[in-house]
């Protein structure tokens, strides 16, 4: 018999550039889903940070990013429970910079990139695994640099087989396929998704067309994909959605958030993905000889 897990979706109105404020804020939200039993926190995209990419205040936060992690890592051992900490924007060295001449101003700017990046922590305090955002939202693009063709990977952890998406990559069935095509039994998605990212003529033919957009396509991908799927959006009053939740195929969502700040900690029956599996076939085909579509970036 699958087993049955408690997980946790956190979800706030994240301020932007005031991280410690933001870090104490999911520190004391984590805590609360482990006094209620929860196996595994799930935070939003950019919980840290918020999205203020033109401030140079950000690209300094950036650096920090390592004592951020390094403090989830302990609260996760501590706390006894699995953490996904959102996403952190890392900083790197750009293995490709543009030949001078630069002034000094663009040199330093063309030094570096920024990786989206979600980490999946176990209770133990180890790092599972990790994932570089692939699929870029178009007002990112000036700022961040995707993963491109590195694979999307499947990593053994106490709730399941999961992998990691960041946000926009959600619109992407392929990414999904990959995943499911290497075992992927759990899809958790870190999101910073808004109302405003609607363009004007679309709100006009429907004001809640983001709303809709979350929720058919997070139960789509779940009966698409005979998986289950933890998703963590941003809330508040800035426009932004938050209707995180848990999702399965042949139910749909079995816990879900409005707009409200808070945590949500519901169950999440692992059986089912084996029972739409079952009913619908998909891994069996995906992975059979001859299949005829190919989902993998590598071997």
């Amino acid at each position: 018999m699958a087993p049955t897990h408690r997980i946790a979706v956190i979800q706030w109105s994240i301020k932007n550039l005031a991280v410690e404020e933001n870090h104490a804020k999911a520190c004391e939200y984590i805590r609360s889903a482990a006094a209620q039993g929860a196996e595994l926190a799930v935070l939003p995209e950019y919980h840290l940070t918020g999205w203020a990419p033109a401030s140079p205040l950000f690209a300094i936060q950036t650096t920090e990013t390592t004592h951020y992690l390094s403090a989830y890592k302990s609260l996760a051992k501590s706390l006894n429970i699995c953490i996904v900490p959102g996403t952190l924007v890392e900083k790197h060295p750009n293995p490709n910079p543009t030949p001078s001449p630069l002034s000094k101003t663009e040199k330093e700017e063309q030094d570096y990139i920024l990786y989206n990046t979600a980490y999946f922590i176990s209770n133990t305090g180890d790092i599972l695994g990790q994932y570089r955002k692939k699929n870029i939202w178009h007002p990112e693009r000036d700022y961040l640099t995707s993963s491109a063709l590195e694979p999307h990977e499947v990593f053994d952890t106490p709730v399941g087989k999961v992998g990691l998406l960041i946000c926009w990559d959600m619109a992407f069935p392929e990414a999904f396929r990959e995943l499911i095509s290497r075992g992927a039994e759990i899809v958790i998605i870190p999101t910073y998704w808004g109302r405003a990212d609607a363009s004007p003529t679309a709100l006009r033919y429907n004001e809640n067309c983001e709303e809709l957009f979350i929720d058919s396509v997070l139960t789509a991908r779940c009966f698409e994909n005979t998986c289950g799927i933890v998703f963590a959006n941003v809330a508040g009053e800035e426009g932004f959605l938050g209707m995180s939740r848990v999702v399965l195929p042949i139910v749909g969502p079995v816990g879900k958030m409005g707009n409200e700040e808070g945590v949500l900690v519901t169950e999440m029956d692992v059986g089912l993905v084996r029972v739409a599996e079952d009913n619908y076939r998909v891994r069996e085909d995906i992975t059979r000889e001859g299949w005829y579509y190919s989902y993998r970036h590598g071997p």
